[in-house]
């Protein structure tokens, strides 16, 4: 089994307000390699000024983790089978709503990869396959409940 750490930093500015609701979301992600990511809840979820549209909110960043695993089976996967991609370019978008149990939920993933290959290309089949098993392999995939969906562009 492997660990994973994240710490999430969240400092209030001094004598910043606090009980009224109205302070800012923006933090900090910080991970073991030293990568420092701001972060804040979605605008449309806390509206401006309190969160950093210019920042990665969660939301965002469950829809990049799912796309990000997809696409490095992918690769994996691809490169195994004698295919050389050039390019792997996914606009995923996530959907929000209320699941079965009336909660608010990541509902649905769409992940909408474009592949720029060179020399031998997979026919339709092949690249469903690669997919299909990038999916099944995927750790984040087999870790949520939304619905993923995979749109070839």
């Amino acid at each position: 089994m492997s660990t994973y750490t994240a710490t999430v930093v969240w400092t209030r500015p001094s004598g910043a307000a606090f009980v009224d609701n109205k302070y800012s979301r923006a933090h900090e992600w910080r991970f073991d390699g030293g990568a420092v990511v701001r972060a804040s809840s979605a605008p449309s979820v806390v509206p401006l000024p309190l969160s950093d549209a210019s920042a990665v909110d969660p939301e965002e960043a469950l829809v990049a983790s799912l796309s990000s695993c997809h696409m490095l089976f992918f690769l994996s996967y691809a490169a195994r089978q004698g295919f050389v991609i050039e390019r792997y370019e996914d606009e995923a978008v996530g959907e929000m709503g209320k699941n079965a149990a009336g909660k608010v939920a990541m509902l649905k993933v769409r992940l909408r990869p474009r592949i720029a290959w060179s020399g031998k290309v997979p026919s339709a089949v092949e690249l469903d396959a690669l997919h299909h098993r990038s999916h099944e392999a995927c750790y984040i995939a087999n870790s949520v409940t939304a619905e993923i969906v995979i749109e070839p562009r």
